[in-house]
């Protein structure tokens, strides 16, 4: 019998035991059709349905008397998933213990099937002409802005070389504004705009792709205004969230094409499966939104190392601070430190808070006089750690925080003028008639404990009369301010960028934002604190108020990276991330002991205090611990060196799919209603807790 032909198909399907290439005949029908990289829809025998997957490879069967099932349709001519991302996916989910369809469904959008005709109609006509774009030759050299891309790659000894030599560069950007290269219509941003745009344009005129990884729209923004003077506006494909699905689909399709481009996104676009691909590059690294917070939670960092060693490309590492995870690759010199030829340094002032004062409490003598002289100049930021009101309420007698009778959430004040209501169920605190009474006292009277951007506002507003007020939080989006005297109130992350630079940067609230219990909260303040110094115009003052010890003395001396060199090995002793890896095992007592007692078999390095639990997880909204017969009550930690990830991750993800594969399916007429897996593993947790 001759051998048949065969797709082999990744399914979209959640259940971690059909994360694996499965054997589908290829009708006669289809034979043409049925290429890899396409969408297709076949039957699930075991559910009795039809799923739509990706055929990955074409191969012929193992076992040719085998039944097989035959592919239903294919559902589009366009190959979207091309070999590469898939083996991307594939050991990006293998390291984290998840799935792959898990990480595909975040690169590739839905399809849209106007979009993909337009595409393939375009790409036939091309196709049928001489001047077919895939025959030009490589990407073409731009002189003027090679030369521009050239001489802000200098003020970092070695860099451009690093990059045409494909390394890993961790790199400090310049703390202070710049303007875009375009005079008629120049635009204040960030240097590390133009340093990483600069980087890209770099790698575009060899020939080869770049792919910008930023946190958010702001910085989207601004990498475009960078990328603006700089290439042709179809050579920049933007990638990120907010698009449409329209909007998304075709710049998915514009990467897929042969022309190399500049590909800028938020953390998915790491995955962007453009053509020969010559740098990844991230920044902020340390900003939270780069964290996936979808399964398998893999950290936008983590997936450009992973397809930085596949690809063989350059990666480069960017901030205005340092993170440990970052620092730890720099110490076991797997990432190059490329510092500045000439370092710069904003200038800051560390402000003691002063007693007695009234109408700005909480703003030192020095910061205030630094606010009003500048204001006759420009505008003044002042940064605060909260949005609302009256974020934190307090019981006015036993000074407890207030609790939500309903809930037990905590209470805040929105605006002013308007009722305590609880954060979390939104119920307004005590009804008509009743008023709110302390659980622990009974009293009866509310005390603010915090001010947030809108008091700190009201506060500015009547200590300078007169002064224009710009409240910048998550309510009130504000980009841009112009260089008009203004005080801009804003949230940490959500500072405006003011044209020319602020005259003057207060930062409040920094003794209160330490208090945050996170393992990183130190991390985490001196990245916003550096963050905001960076948005102040060259010699203007930055004002640190009420906050002492290594932390203002690292955001003093602009000495970040040694901060983190200090935060690695303080976590050194403790076995703390980064210098180590933690996975959080979450599930039924039962199936949680099977995992651990065959993660002890696999890996037997593991020590008896490198698995912590399992315990009662406490619930989302106090501290008492969750049913036992949550499925998800019970936890352990498992601490494990880098060396072992691979047989850690193998372990615990072959624990998952035994687990999903015991679970009683429902009864005939039932619905499974998501039939959840009993078993839940998350790698790399970035707040380890039980």
């Amino acid at each position: 019998m001759s051998a048949r032909p065969v797709a082999r198909v990744l399914l979209h399907a959640p259940l971690p035991q059909l994360d694996r290439l499965l054997d589908y005949a290829i009708p006669p029908a289809l034979t043409d059709d049925a290429v890899p990289g396409v969408r297709v829809r076949v039957p699930l025998r075991g559910a009795g349905r039809l799923v739509e997957g990706y055929i990955v490879e074409l191969g012929v069967a193992e076992d040719p008397d085998r039944p097989l099932s035959e592919l239903e349709s294919v559902l589009s001519a366009v190959p979207v998933l091309p070999r590469s991302l898939y083996a991307l996916a594939r050991r990006v989910a293998d390291r984290a213990a998840g799935s792959a369809s898990d990480i595909l469904r975040l690169v590739i959008p839905r399809r849209q099937v106007r979009i993909e005709k337009a595409w393939v109609a375009t790409h036939t006509a091309a196709d049928a002409t001489p001047d077919d774009r895939t025959a030009k030759p490589d990407a073409p050299v731009w002189a003027e802005s090679s030369a521009r891309a050239r001489t802000v790659l200098d003020a970092f000894p070695g860099l451009a070389d690093a990059l045409t030599e494909h390394a890993r560069c961790a790199v400090d950007a310049v703390p202070r504004p710049t303007t875009t290269v375009e005079e008629s219509a120049a635009e204040t941003i960030g240097s590390w705009a133009e340093l990483l745009a600069a980087a890209a344009v770099h790698t575009l005129t060899q020939g080869r792709s770049a792919v910008l990884i930023v946190p958010d729209y702001r910085d989207l923004d601004q990498l475009e205004l960078a990328l603006a003077g700089l290439v042709a506006p179809d050579l920049v494909v933007r990638d990120d969230g907010a698009r449409t699905p329209a909007q998304r689909s075709r710049a998915y399709l514009r990467m897929l094409e042969p022309e190399p481009c500049i590909v800028i996104g938020n953390r998915s676009a790491v995955y962007a499966p453009v053509s020969q691909l010559g740098l990844i590059a991230l920044w902020d690294d340390g900003d939270p939104l780069l964290e996936e917070p979808l399964a398998p939670y893999v950290h936008a960092r983590d997936a450009a190392l992973v397809r930085q060693e596949l690809d063989g490309c350059a990666l480069l590492f960017s901030g205005h601070t340092r993170t440990a995870d970052v620092e730890r690759l720099v110490a076991i010199g797997w990432v190059r430190d490329m510092p500045a030829a000439r370092r710069y340094s904003p200038r800051i002032v560390i402000s003691a808070n002063d007693e007695g004062r009234t109408a700005t409490a909480r703003v030192s003598s020095a910061a205030f006089r630094a606010a009003r002289e500048a204001l006759e100049h420009g505008p003044v930021l002042v940064q605060v750690a909260r949005p609302g009101y009256a974020p934190v309420l307090t019981c006015g007698d036993c000074r407890r925080p207030a609790r939500c009778t309903a809930c037990g959430g905590p209470l805040h004040t929105v605006r002013r003028g308007s009722a305590p209501s609880c954060r979390w169920c939104g119920r307004a605190a005590g009804t008509a008639g009743t008023p709110w009474s302390c659980a622990h006292c009974s009293g009866t009277t509310l005390r603010m404990a915090s001010a947030g951007s809108a008091r700190t506002a009201d506060e500015f507003g009547r200590a300078f009369p007169g002064i224009r007020i710009v409240l910048a939080d998550g309510e009130h989006r504000v980009q841009r301010v112009d260089a008009a005297p203004a005080l801009v109130i804003a949230t940490r992350g959500a500072e405006p960028i003011a044209t020319g630079g602020y005259r003057a940067v207060i930062l409040l609230d920094g003794e209160r934002m330490l208090q945050a219990e996170s393992l990183r909260i130190g991390e985490a303040c001196l990245r916003w604190w550096s963050n905001a110094a960076a948005l102040a115009a060259p010699g203007a003052p930055v004002h640190l108020v009420g906050v002492a010890g290594s932390i203002a003395r690292a955001l003093a001396t602009w000495s970040q990276a040694a901060y983190a060199r200090t935060e690695l090995a303080e976590r050194a002793p403790l076995q703390l991330p980064p210098v180590v890896r933690i996975a959080a095992v979450d599930g039924p007592p039962a199936v949680l002991e099977g995992a651990l007692a065959a993660l002890r078999a696999a890996v037997p390095s593991l020590r008896s205090d490198d698995i912590l639990g399992p315990v009662l997880r406490p619930s989302l909204h106090d501290a008492r611990p969750s049913p036992a017969g949550d499925e998800g009550a019970f936890r352990a930690l498992v601490r494990f060196d880098y060396a072992e990830g691979a047989a850690v991750a193998a372990s615990l993800r072959a624990s998952v799919v035994q687990a999903a594969l015991r679970t009683r399916r429902p009864a005939r007429g039932r619905s499974r209603g998501g039939a959840p897996a009993t078993l839940r593993v998350r790698l790399d947790v970035p707040e380890p807790e039980l």
